[in-house]
C-alpha cells in the first residue's frame, strides 16, 4: 500500500506557537485555506483511493478540497490526532516545546513507556495511529492519504519506518502542508519513498512559524 501522510493547513496557533492538540481545535488562517485549495492539484499526480483525517478540525478543513477534487468522504478517526500535549496544552514556550519533541522522540527510539506530562504514552500514542493505518491496509486500498498532524507523523514514521531514524525526522521538520510518502505495509513493514518538509500549498513568509524551536510542536 502507498501511505501519503500530509500536515494540515496553517491554523492560528501555529502563528503563535502554541502546542495546541486539544479537539476540536482551531480551524485554518486565510493562508491555510489556501494551502489547502493547493494539494489537489499538488496531488494531482497520486492515486488515492481512501482520504482518512483526525478529529481535530483543521485536518479536516485541509482534506476538503481534496476529497472534493477525487469524489472521495473522509473518514475521520481519533488515531490520526496530535500527540496529546496534556500539561503542556497551548503553551508556547521553548521549555515546552523542548520537551514535548524530545518526548515524542524517544518515543520512536524505543523508551514507549515514558509519558507525555499528564497525557499519553509512546504505546497508546504509536498505537492509536497503527490501528488507522491498519484499517486502511485491511480496507484493500491501494493508495490512502491521511491528512494528520507535525509531530504525529514525524513520530510514527521514525518510529515505523525502516529507513528513517529519529535524528533525520528531529532534524527535518515538516511544514504545514507537507508530506510523507510510504511505501509498504503493516505486516512487511515501511519505506519512506519522499519525505516533502515544504507546504504542498503557498509557504508562509514567516520564519520559525511551525513552533516555538522552528519544530512543528502545535501540529
Amino acid at each position: 500500500m502507498r501511505l501519503i501522510l500530509i500536515r494540515h493547513g496553517q491554523t492560528p496557533s501555529n502563528l503563535k506557537h502554541l502546542l495546541d492538540t486539544a479537539v476540536p481545535g482551531p480551524g485554518l488562517t486565510p493562508l491555510g485555506v489556501e494551502q489547502a485549495a493547493a494539494l489537489p492539484e499538488a496531488l494531482a499526480g497520486e492515486e488515492i483511493d481512501a482520504l482518512y483525517v483526525s478529529t481535530l478540525l483543521r485536518t479536516q478543513l485541509t482534506a476538503a478540497p481534496l476529497a472534493e477534487a477525487r469524489g472521495l468522504e473522509a473518514v475521520v478517526r481519533e488515531g490520526l490526532r496530535e500527540l496529546i500535549a496534556g500539561e503542556l496544552e497551548m503553551r508556547g514556550d521553548d521549555e515546552a516545546a523542548g520537551i514535548y519533541m524530545t518526548t515524542a522522540f524517544a518515543w520512536a527510539d524505543g523508551d514507549v513507556e515514558r509519558r507525555m506530562p499528564g497525557a499519553e504514552n509512546g504505546t497508546e500514542a504509536l498505537g492509536r495511529f497503527d490501528a488507522v493505518v491498519a484499517e486502511a491496509a485491511g480496507s484493500g486500498a491501494g493508495s490512502v492519504a491521511m491528512v494528520s498532524h507535525g509531530a504525529a507523523i514525524r513520530t510514527w514514521v521514525a518510529a515505523r519506518a525502516t529507513n528513517i531514524d529519529v535524528a533525520h525526522s528531529a532534524s527535518h521538520p515538516l511544514s504545514n502542508t507537507g508530506v510523507v510518502i510510504l511505501d509498504g505495509s503493516p505486516e512487511t513493514g515501511w519505506r519512506c519513498v519522499l519525505w516533502e518538509g515544504e507546504p504542498l500549498g503557498p509557504a508562509d513568509p514567516t520564519p520559525d512559524a511551525d513552533g516555538p524551536t522552528g519544530a512543528p510542536v502545535a501540529a
